[in-house]
Parts: C-alpha cells; structure tokens; sequence
C-alpha cells in the first residue's frame, strides 16, 4: 500500500514537473489537453481490473468469512459431540477445541496476514485423530466426530488458500507502472498556462486510479490491509468453548497457554 501511494505521488510530481520545464523544449504551442482530454484514462478504470479476474477464479462458498464460519461451526459441533464421549477422551477432545480454536485464532491468523500459516494449530488437529483411534470406529460416536473434524479441516484449507495472494507481483508491477507513465503522459500534455482546471483533473485522474490500484491489491490480501477478514467467529467459539471446559475442569488442566501453544513438557 505505501509503495502504490509513494509511486502515484511520485508519478503526479513528475508529470507536473515534466510540463512546467520539459514541455517547453518538446512542444511549441500552449494548447495542451482540457478537461474534457483527461475523461479517456477514467475510461481505463474498468479494464484495471481485468489482470486480476484472469488469476483469480470466480467467488465461491470458500471464500474467507464463509470458511471462517464453516470451520469455526465446525469445531463448535466437535466440541459438543465430545460431550457424549468417554470421560479421559470427552476432556481430552474439548481441551484440544480450546487450543486449536486459541491457535488459529492468536498464531494462525496474524501469519496468514503475510500468506503464511502456522503449526500450531495441526498440533490439536493431530491431537484429534489420536483421540478418534482410541475411540475405535465401532463406536456410534466415531462417524460424527469424523466428519465434524474432516468440515473443520476443509474449512481451514479453504481458509489457508484464500490468504495466498492470487495477483502474481509481476502483474501488479506492471499495472503500478502503467499507472505512473500515464500519469506523467498526461502531465507533460496538459497547457502551462490557465491549466488550472486541468491540473486539478489530473489531480483527480491519479487519485482515482491510485485508489483502483489498492482496492485490487486489498481484495486479494483479505486477511491484511483496509478490507480485512478478522477471527470473529472463531474468537466466539474459543470463549464459548473455554467457557464450557471450566465447568467442568480446571483451567491448570488446558495442555495449551492463552495463545494455543503446548506447555512445556506436553506430551500425547
């Protein structure tokens, strides 16, 4: 976002100063583009977008507050399925939804911020499948803490695959610099003298395509920037379900810190 802002104001600069010294050399008369001249790059506006819908597939359930919510409901229903567990693994498996909703929600989601995830939070989901094989699959409980697990995992994927921008950073370059030159383009054709009117309009001309830029840019980043994907619902769940693990255990009996991270000395 800085490097778009600081290329647009550096880009306005130079057409500004390109017409007020190098415009004299290159052209003879005053004239100059108006107003009406600097509408044509608004009409760009709408094919800006255009790299970006090439790389990016069209919207579908995954996308990041929808597999947030599918991945948070389904660890709420995993939890609550635990319920009907066997007292050792009922503890064990609402201790690890309390851990895996505290790491996705304080070590995954700042990482996913920058594209990365973290293991942390494969630590619980691990820890999950462990608990199932003990269970034994002739249990009647045993389908529906599976497939809970198996909507939680697809919700996290999904949720990990929308954090990777889409946009290859060449074609953002590429966009960023076609925005500079014809800012400095226009610059340099605008009249030196009474372009008051025009100036003003290239003022706008840049801003609005300077605010295309980041739009795109922040679309593609949903975990990061102005538009951003916050851990609403898994951040309800994990109090919901630290609330639930306290009434029945003690907090000292939690295999994770406040932030999800396995003590020291844990061990399954």
């Amino acid at each position: 976002m800085i490097v778009t802002l600081v290329v647009a104001v550096l880009a306005l600069g130079a057409g500004v100063a390109a017409n007020r010294y190098l415009r004299p050399r290159l052209m003879a008369d005053d004239e100059g583009m108006g107003v009406r001249d600097l509408v044509g790059p608004l009409m760009t506006l709408p094919r800006l977008p255009l790299p970006y819908r090439l790389v990016t597939p069209p919207p579908t359930p995954g996308w990041p507050p929808a597999a947030a919510r599918s991945e948070a409901h389904a660890l709420d229903h995993l939890a609550e399925v635990a319920d009907f567990a066997p007292t050792a693994l009922r503890q064990r498996l609402r201790a690890d939804a309390v851990c895996y909703a505290r790491a996705v929600q304080h070590e995954e989601w700042p990482a996913m911020a920058e594209g990365k995830g973290s293991p942390v939070p494969s630590v619980w989901s691990g820890d999950f499948r462990a608990g199932f094989k003990e269970l034994g699959n002739n249990s009647p409980l045993f389908g529906l803490l599976v497939n809970a697990d198996n909507q939680r995992s697809l919700g996290r994927q999904a949720r990990m695959a929308e954090s990777t921008p889409t946009i290859p950073g060449l074609i953002y370059w590429f966009m960023l610099v076609t925005m500079a030159v014809t800012v400095i383009g226009l610059g340099l054709c605008l009249p030196r003298a009474n372009n008051r009117g025009p100036l003003a309009a290239l003022i706008v001309v840049t801003a609005l395509l300077t605010t295309t830029l980041l739009i795109i840019r922040d679309v593609d980043r949903p975990f990061s920037g102005v538009i951003i994907v916050k851990a609403t619902q898994m951040a309800e769940i994990e109090q919901e379900s630290t609330r639930d693990f306290l009434a029945d255990y003690k907090a000292d009996q939690l295999p994770c810190d406040d932030r999800g991270r396995p003590k020291p000395g844990y061990r399954r």
